[in-house]
């Protein structure tokens, strides 16, 4: 009999994460296990009156097929913004708007990676960013992170061969572990990848959550053809539009990526990307942003003063200064996959480290989110946690 399922899809592997979260999913758990922005910063009442203009005044053209590389005001606006905030030379030509940012992962995937290509992935690393990628069959080289970036003598050894096709990075408050790159740590890490033929992916969704320090040049962007940044709407304004965007020089490889969208969806949501363009033309999105650090670092000093008050003293933590997650370590001989199945009889829920990592099982960490939680929610959460440990 023929086996009707491709081995890329029989391969992968996502039982793990859709079975956390439909535990989640129950009314009474406390669930900080999801990536959810805290609804109270959506723009509700803005994006209305954007979508009744774009309705009035653009009429067919938002219910019509359109151009794979996204509408022009918002791709402009993107690369405005890019020089705005880092002096970045890029043009609306070098942004392409995608479904979301996790689209950028699929279409680098098809535009790079063969069966057993080398991808080089932060250790640990965004559990999406493996799935999609997993899919392509690649060789994966984890590259031990620490408190500042990349291991700069693992990743040195790593991409020594030129043989590397891709690595990918999340340098702001990065997912899992909220952690933030050094400026002295990008620019090492630029000065070992300039020298290869390696294509930089920076991942950035969270770099505009910044509620402590100061905002960072990115690694490579701007600075290599070999470049390529993530960005997205989803944090900001509204995840369920599904607006992200990528952004690279490399004619070359733009011109792939277009066409393997062109094969995936055809374009992203036209009426969206109207509306996300008038609300940005028409309201302070600084000030908007203000707000939402403002409730995140909130949210973010109620989890970590609850986690140093009742967790026990061998549990270490991270510290974020922006984003939407921290990250615990529990200790070694602890499987955080155990602890799990006991939070969740305490009506607590977090993810545990396993997907994060490509060649470790039974990790003894975990990833806690704080932005969808009230402090008072986040408090008795974390009791629960501690009751467990």
């Amino acid at each position: 009999m023929v086996q009707i399922f491709s081995d890329r899809v029989l391969q992968a592997d996502s039982s793990f994460i859709k079975d956390i979260l439909s535990l989640t999913e129950v009314e009474d758990i406390i669930s900080f296990a999801g990536g959810l922005p805290n609804p109270i910063s959506f723009p509700m009442k803005e994006f209305q009156e954007s979508i009744n203009r774009v309705l009035q005044n653009s009429g067919d053209k938002v219910f019509q097929y359109s151009g794979t590389q996204g509408y022009l005001p918002l791709r402009q606006w993107i690369a405005d913004r890019y020089k705005k905030r880092f002096g970045m030379d890029v043009t609306a030509d070098d942004i392409l708007i995608t479904t979301g940012s996790q689209q950028g992962l699929d279409l680098m995937g098809k535009a790079l990676v063969n069966k057993g290509d080398k991808v080089a992935v932060e250790s640990p690393c965004y559990l999406a960013a493996i799935q999609t990628f997993a899919l392509f069959e690649p060789e994966f080289l984890p590259i031990s992170l620490e408190d500042d970036g990349l291991n700069l003598e693992e990743l040195e050894a790593t991409l020594q061969n030129n043989d590397v096709k891709l690595l990918y990075t999340v340098p702001n408050f990065q997912n899992p572990t909220g952690l933030t790159y050094s400026k002295e740590k990008r620019e090492a890490i630029f000065e070992i990848i300039k020298k290869t033929n390696t294509v930089l992916i920076e991942d950035d969704p969270y770099g505009e959550l910044r509620f402590e320090g100061e905002s960072l040049p990115y690694i490579a962007g701007g600075k290599s053809e070999n470049s390529v940044l993530f960005g997205s709407f989803s944090k900001t304004l509204s995840p369920g539009m599904r607006i992200g965007y990528l952004c690279t020089k490399n004619k070359e490889l733009m011109g792939h990526l277009i066409g393997a969208k062109q094969s995936s969806d055809l374009h992203t949501n036209v009426l969206a990307q109207y509306a996300i363009y008038d609300y940005l033309a028409n309201n302070d999105y600084e000030a908007h942003i203000s707000k939402i650090t403002a409730l995140y670092k909130q949210q973010c000093d109620a989890m970590i003063s609850a986690m140093e008050k009742y967790l026990p003293a061998h549990v270490t933590f991270t510290k974020p200064e922006g984003g939407m997650f921290l990250w615990a370590d529990l200790g070694e001989g602890v499987s955080s996959v155990e602890v799990f199945k006991r939070a969740t009889e305490k009506k607590v829920a977090f993810v545990p480290g396993d997907p994060f990592y490509t060649n470790i099982k039974g990790a003894g960490t975990l990833r806690l989110n704080y932005t969808n939680s009230d402090p008072e929610t986040i408090e008795e959460g974390i009791k629960r946690l501690a009751s467990v440990l």
